[in-house]
């Protein structure tokens, strides 16, 4: 009976106030991904909602936000609603509100009353000011409440009234710059969305640590929505942009594709495929009636596979001294430093290193092989990095329980330590790979041959390799030769405003190049996925 009696106490003194915070902290996730969408184009500000603008639309609900926001402060000062607020809402709220109360007034002050510079600062700091003290001197219930609801009604007010309408551009202090409504409504509804959510969900959790928890929750969940939205629509802009050029001229039929002899004992065998892709099965000719990038393709294939198979087993090898045989001192330190200052090098500097340094001895010519070694070196000190500290990261229990079993220290590296760390290492040379797939300024500089490349130039490393007389006996001339890469050839298009045959575009042949160089990207991406996914499910068995 008593557990009855106690569960309608809590639904009675909760349920209204959640109920209330909750669709306001809905309502604020509804604005910002309203806002996002406008900021992405996908709706406008200047599209109809039941007959009024959207941006009349979004202020109204920001200042619903706002009103809910200072009612919750409010209602809780007044404790008509059980909260358990502190008694401040604490410095760092405090310095924020004010840094953000003193660009309202400075810009309110100096633009929209017209008093000038020294004014705007006047305003701001008077502002700012008052912002400070109402939010550190009262409790935390009004402290977090009243300057985020105000700042909610202030744009929602503006907002819904037409003071930044449609028609409404703005010239900041002279500058040669100027803002209009499709970026600044946008930004300004996200941003005091974000305010009057917090306050929300603060409210929501009745202030105190819970609800400084649920507010710093929101934050980091609004924000990473917004990171994997601009993921999502970067994609879906360049699959947009460059779906025409890559599809164009595909043909699915029995016999339609290219054909491929396999040869194996003697015997050999003939396969036609039944998808004729030109633009990936296409290098550039002027019978062609679409040009295609499988030069480029392969070329940056075997640039990322060249760079792995150098980088990887040295930064393993030279993590593995590292972490188990160097002694942890000045040495380890002076290492750890500059393969941190290596990996944040910009990518130009070894471009230039390859360039000087690579070229000279290999022909003084560019060539693969040059590439391969100037990304090997980009991706050496992540390598090194991420293998060390998965090392690291491998229990010492691991270690004693080997030794106790009279192993040697090599062995229990190779068979013990290795394995438990072979995640964090494939993590690390994902994302090296992602890195240096993309990269331009050191193909450019130490590889790349050209722009359009006739398929016949496709790089043929696997079948150039001769064997000679002399050392070192083994010689392969494809490797000495410039070729193409996705990066290089997406920069040269662009940069020339020229393309294939694509649909009589220019810009056709650099899009549909740009989305085939974003998906092998992302395939190296899913191998790497999938292999680290593999060992970590069979480190677990």
């Amino acid at each position: 009976m008593s557990r009855v009696t106690e569960s309608a106490l809590i639904r009675e003194e909760t349920s209204t106030l959640e109920a209330i915070a909750g669709v306001a902290i809905g309502l604020c996730a509804l604005l910002f991904a309203l806002a996002m969408a406008a900021l992405f184009e996908v709706v406008t500000v200047t599209d109809s909602v039941a007959g009024l603008p959207m941006s009349n639309v979004l202020g109204g609900l920001l200042a619903v936000v706002g009103v809910v926001v200072v009612g919750f402060g409010a209602a809780s000062y007044r404790g008509l609603v059980p909260t358990e607020p502190r008694a401040s809402a604490g410095a760092v709220a405090a310095t924020a509100f004010s840094a953000i109360w003193f660009v309202v007034g400075g810009l309110v002050a100096s633009q929209t009353l017209g008093v000038g510079l020294a004014g705007g600062l006047l305003g701001g700091g008077l502002l700012g000011g008052i912002a400070f003290a109402v939010t550190a001197i009262p409790r935390e219930d009004v402290g977090s409440t009243l300057p985020a609801g105000a700042l909610a009604l202030l744009a929602g007010g503006a907002l819904l009234t037409g003071v930044i309408g449609p028609g409404w551009s703005w010239t900041p202090f002279d500058l040669n710059a100027t803002f209009f409504p499709p970026i600044v409504v946008p930004a300004v509804v996200m941003f005091c969305s974000l305010l009057g959510g917090w306050a929300a969900a603060k409210a929501y959790g009745g202030f105190g640590a819970r609800g400084r928890h649920l507010g710093a929750y929101l934050l980091v969940y609004l924000n990473a929505l917004a990171i994997v939205a601009v993921l999502v629509g970067l994609v879906a802009f360049v699959v947009f942009k460059g779906a025409p050029g890559v599809f164009e001229g595909v043909t699915v039929a029995a016999g339609a594709g290219p054909s491929t002899t396999v040869s194996a004992f003697g015997f050999s065998h003939t396969v036609v495929w039944p998808v004729s892709w030109p633009f990936l099965t296409n290098g550039a000719a002027l019978m062609n009636d679409v040009d295609g990038v499988l030069p480029a393709i392969v070329g940056t294939v075997w640039l990322v596979v060249g760079s792995v198979l150098f980088a990887v087993p040295l930064g393993v090898g030279a993590a593995v001294f590292l972490s188990e045989y160097a002694e942890q001192g000045r040495f380890t330190q002076v290492v750890e430093i500059a393969t941190n200052g290596l990996w944040s090098t910009p990518s130009i500097v070894f471009g230039l290193f390859g360039y000087a340094f690579l070229l000279p001895r290999f022909g003084g010519e560019k060539s693969l092989l040059s590439g391969m070694l100037t990304l090997g070196f980009m991706l050496l000190p992540l390598v090194v990095i991420t293998s060390r500290e998965a090392m690291l990261s491998v229990p010492d229990e691991y270690r004693d329980a080997s030794a106790a079993l009279g192993v040697s220290k090599w062995q229990t590296i190779r068979s013990v330590v290795l394995p438990a760390a072979l995640p964090g290492v494939v993590t690390g040379v994902i994302l090296g790979v992602g890195r240096i797939a993309g990269e331009t300024a050191p193909i450019l500089l130490t590889m790349a041959g050209g722009t359009f490349v006739p398929g016949s130039q496709t790089v043929d490393v696997i079948g150039g390799f001769q064997f000679t007389a002399s050392p070192p006996f083994v010689a392969n001339p494809a490797l000495l030769e410039a070729t193409s890469a996705l990066p290089y050839q997406v920069y040269a298009l662009v940069t020339a405003g020229v393309g294939g045959s694509q649909l009589n575009d220019p810009e056709a042949f650099a899009w549909g190049t740009t989305l085939v160089l974003l998906a092998v990207v992302l395939s190296f991406y899913a191998v790497g996925i999938v292999t680290r996914y593999y060992f970590r499910r069979k480190l677990h068995q």
